[in-house]
């Protein structure tokens, strides 16, 4: 019998490598996105809520329909985003490491930068389609969006995405799966009181008071409100959130753990 092969010796050896950094990422995102989408849960907190609160609050007897959308539609807009990147990714974590996912992950070869950075452009997807579904309903309220505002809220949204997801990944990264369930929730209604709070206090062409502005979930309401109302930046908002992004981010890296001590 000929033991002539057709490839070459050595042709099917090993060659193992890590993949490169942005394969990792796009993986890691791809996988979250599609999780996320399919949970429930969270689509209740980021995208049913938002738009159940866009439509009442904009119908709530009292103001035109289409001013008081102009109001609304910022705030549902960042409470949708705190829930696809503070709450969502805050229990999706913790129970991945109670059940092991994130140790095999980890055991794949992902680092931890790795697997926070796909998750937040994960959030970034998700992100993307609460705006246009927020975007579609208050068209039809009666708002009319202003573009020259769309480089200023598109910069908002990348910083709050960056905080509320580093904040999710703290909480979720360094506690228990139960406390994490009974925290992310609480502080979730603490954040969106906050942010329905300043937004319905506030008088029409009003600042919010800079004290309030230190709350995560209203710097970013109010970062939207003024790209959407007056299509500039609003620096005080940004700052607050790029600080929040920066202590959510450092602990992260540093307190973030794969496994739990039951493990």
């Amino acid at each position: 019998m000929s033991t002539t092969s057709r490839f070459e010796p050595g042709f099917f050896a090993p060659a193992p490598q890590q993949a490169n950094s942005a394969d990792i990422v796009k993986a890691q995102a791809k996988i979250e996105s599609l999780l996320f989408l399919r949970h429930g849960e969270q689509q209740l907190l980021s995208m049913v809520i938002p738009l159940g609160l866009l439509i009442g609050l904009t119908l709530f007897p009292g103001e035109e329909a289409s001013h008081a959308v102009s109001r609304i539609f910022p705030m549902a807009l960042a409470i949708a985003l705190m829930g696809a990147g503070f709450t969502g990714q805050a229990i999706a974590v913790a129970f991945d490491r109670r059940y092991g996912a994130l140790k095999r992950i980890g055991a794949a070869g992902v680092p931890t930068w790795a697997l926070i950075a796909g998750k937040v452009v994960a959030v970034c997807i998700v992100v993307l389609l609460q705006v246009l579904v927020l975007s579609i309903a208050s068209f039809a309220l009666g708002w009319r969006p202003d573009i020259v505002g769309l480089p200023a809220a598109l910069v908002t949204a990348v910083v709050g995405v960056a905080a509320f997801t580093s904040l999710g990944l703290l909480l979720g990264g360094t506690l228990s799966s139960e406390l994490v369930l009974a925290l992310g929730n609480t502080i979730w209604f603490v954040l969106l009181g906050a942010a329905v709070y300043a937004t319905m206090t506030t008088p029409s062409g009003e600042s919010v008071n800079t004290f309030l502005m230190a709350v995560p979930s209203v710097a970013l309401t109010e970062g939207f409100h003024t790209a959407v109302v007056a299509g500039g930046f609003n620096w005080v908002a940004l700052l607050s959130l790029a600080v929040w992004a920066v202590i959510g981010a450092t602990l992260a890296l540093k307190l973030f753990r794969f496994t739990m001590e039951s493990d």
